[in-house]
Order: C-alpha cells, then sequence, then structure tokens
C-alpha cells in the first residue's frame, strides 16, 4: 500500500465499547466527526458485550457516511484508515476493525491499527497545538488508570496504574450500590452538587504521607477498598432510616464524599508525578476527565505550582474516532502501516511503555515554562 501524504484526510473508526464512531481530520484538523452512544445498556447497569456488538453492525455504515457528509469529502479523497486495535471489547472491536480493514483494501488504502488509550492522549492535540511532550498524563476511564511520563511522543514511562478497579469501574459500581442510573460518573457528579463532600468519611486509598517514590505503591492506586467501604458506608446508613431522614435523603452528601476521595486520590498522585518529573505539563484523558470536579481541582493544584493543565473537551474526553484518526495520523507520518492480518486485541500492549524503574530518581525534564524542577 502507498504512503499517504503528510497532511491528507485521514478516516478513523472506533468500536472499542459501546461508542460507534467516525472522524476525518487532516492535519490535526477535525473535518468530520460523529459519535453515536448507545442506551440500550443503561437498564442493565452496564455494557452488554453482544447488544455492543451487534448496534456496532447496525451504525457503522451510517455513521461513516454522515461523518463523509459533514467533512464535505468522499472516499475517494482519503489517504488512509485508522481503527481501534485493542483494548477493549472484542467483539466491539472486531466489528470496526473488520469493517475498516474492508474499506481499505477495497480502496487501496493504508490501514493501521491504534491502541485506544494513545489515541486519549492524542484527544488533547485536536484542540491545543501546546498539548504535546514532555508532559504527566493522567489516563482514566471504565477500565484503565494510568499515570505516565512522556519525554516525546511514543516514549511513554508507566508511572503507576491501578492494582483492582479502575476510577471509572469504581463510579459506576458506586452509583450502582446509592441507586442512581448508568453511567455512573456523571449521575455522582450531578447527585453531588446537591451534597457536601466531609460529612461521612471514606478513606483516600494509598496516599500515605510515609510513602516515598522507592515504594512501589507510590504512584499507583486502588479503588476496590474504597468502593467496598462505600458501600458498608451506605448499608449502615439504609439501617439507621427513619421516618425522618431515609437513605435516600443521605445519597447526595455520600456520593460527594465518595467523589471527592476518587478526586483527592487522582489528584495526589498526578502531584507527585509532577513534583518527581519536574514536569508541571499535565494531560488528561479518557471519559472520567469529564469530571468537572476533576478538571478544576487539577487546575488549581498546578497552577499553585506554575504548572497547566490540558483537559480535553467533554466530546473528546469520551471514546471518539477524532482521537484514533489524529493518532493514525502521526504514525502514517512515521511511515508506519498494519497489514491486513491485523486483528483486535482486548488485552493490547501499550505501544512505547516502559515501567518506571522505583531504584532511580526522577530525571525532570527540559521543556520550558511549563517544566518546573524538582
Amino acid at each position: 500500500m502507498r504512503q499517504p501524504p503528510v497532511g491528507a484526510p485521514v478516516l478513523g473508526i472506533e468500536s472499542s465499547c459501546d461508542e460507534t464512531s467516525a472522524a476525518v481530520v487532516s492535519g490535526g484538523e477535525v473535518l468530520g466527526h460523529v459519535i453515536l452512544s448507545q442506551d440500550a445498556h443503561q437498564r442493565f447497569g452496564g455494557v452488554v458485550p453482544e447488544i455492543a456488538a451487534r448496534a456496532h453492525l447496525r451504525q457503522l455504515d451510517a455513521v461513516v457516511e454522515a461523518t463523509f457528509s459533514q467533512a464535505g469529502i468522499g472516499p475517494e479523497d482519503l489517504a488512509g484508515v485508522g481503527v481501534t486495535a485493542g483494548p477493549g471489547l472484542i467483539g466491539a472491536l472486531l466489528v470496526g476493525l473488520n469493517w475498516a480493514k474492508g474499506f481499505a483494501w477495497a480502496r487501496g488504502l493504508p490501514l493501521l491499527g491504534v491502541h485506544h488509550m494513545e489515541a486519549h492522549l492524542f484527544a488533547n492535540s485536536l484542540e491545543s497545538r501546546e498539548a504535546r511532550p514532555p508532559f504527566v498524563a493522567l489516563l482514566v476511564s471504565g477500565g484503565h488508570t494510568l499515570l505516565l511520563h512522556a519525554r516525546e511522543w511514543g516514549r511513554y514511562e508507566l508511572l503507576g496504574e491501578t492494582r483492582d478497579d479502575a476510577a471509572g469501574e469504581a463510579f459506576d459500581k458506586v452509583a450502582r450500590r446509592l441507586g442512581l442510573a448508568y453511567p455512573g460518573g456523571p449521575e455522582i457528579e450531578r447527585v453531588s452538587r446537591r451534597g457536601q463532600p466531609g460529612r461521612y468519611t471514606l478513606p483516600r486509598p494509598m496516599l500515605s504521607g510515609r510513602d516515598s517514590p522507592a515504594d512501589p505503591s507510590f504512584f499507583d492506586f486502588s479503588f476496590s477498598g474504597l468502593k467496598t467501604a462505600t458501600a458498608l458506608l451506605a448499608a449502615e446508613l439504609e439501617a439507621k432510616a427513619d421516618g425522618e431522614v431515609e437513605f435516600e435523603d443521605r445519597v447526595p452528601d455520600l456520593a460527594a464524599e465518595f467523589q471527592q476521595a476518587v478526586v483527592d486520590t487522582l489528584v495526589g498522585k498526578v502531584m507527585r508525578a509532577v513534583e518527581w518529573s519536574g514536569c508541571g505539563r499535565v494531560l488528561l484523558g479518557g471519559g472520567v476527565a469529564r469530571n468537572g470536579v476533576l478538571r478544576s481541582r487539577l487546575a488549581s493544584a498546578l497552577e499553585s505550582r506554575g504548572g497547566e493543565l490540558f483537559a480535553p473537551s467533554p466530546r473528546l474526553a469520551a471514546d471518539n474516532a477524532a482521537m484514533v484518526a489524529r493518532l493514525a495520523e502521526y504514525r502514517f507520518s512515521l511511515g508506519e502501516q498494519s497489514g491486513l492480518d491485523l486483528n483486535a486485541d482486548p488485552s493490547l500492549v501499550f505501544p512505547g511503555l516502559v515501567r518506571r524503574d522505583p531504584d532511580l530518581p526522577g530525571q525532570g525534564t527540559s521543556s520550558g515554562a511549563t517544566c518546573i524542577p524538582n
């Protein structure tokens, strides 16, 4: 297959979970972008993989057609096709991947499979040219919680990750326990506006002041214990319910405390990474990046240290094809392509990611005004 010219339109396809999305990106600019979110999963309290895959099958042709119409171009104008190859739900991934492979083959276009979480990093670059390495990145979604240090694109140091539940998963499960709808993150944020954190007490996991960067847990996350503590507190409050104060009346305060505990933990870990790396440029990505309390707290913490937060708009924080197309555009520029033997991988390894050696001190960076010394 031919090498796509720099700046020519790239089609992106995203189907890793329950969003069917297509986008056309050219030179880092979004020409057309359609995201179709599935609402059939709400009554189940979570995504049903078979339902998600079948919905992608029904919707993908129309989503791509609408994207071309929005972009004002046709398939003949494309230079290549990027598609999420993993991680994600295997059935959902296969729908998008096989569609992209067939489309690329029929049109004689270069194909590139990309990593879903790396694409979340590139979402920021669609809205700010300054969202580039070096940076510290917090990727938080329903399936992942990752803390990275990037000295350049494609070269990532894994500082910390969740040891059990991802932050988004904890939001969903706690919301269900509190009788709230799915997805849980937006529901907890909505209900928390009527509550006040601190009226109940929940733990801030793995934030001990005695930790040091030499400890493996210094940058890692754990939300399973927080989820359990919230469920136990909810059961205790239900048992205390009476005619004057019902459990439902306590939910806003409990939700607010849970949200605050998660945000305290995420912000605390990010600020540890900023201090360790010497870099105050922070990129936020993933579905939980839509949380307004997290964005506000993190921006404030960074501002007090002379740092800067890059956070995608809610549309680009969710799973979307624009970030896929942008990442594919970048990797095409490096001469990378995938063969038609490309397969979906629900556990796809993050490209260029190496784990931090806890015995080595932070190296700092030389990024200019927004990278601060240790």
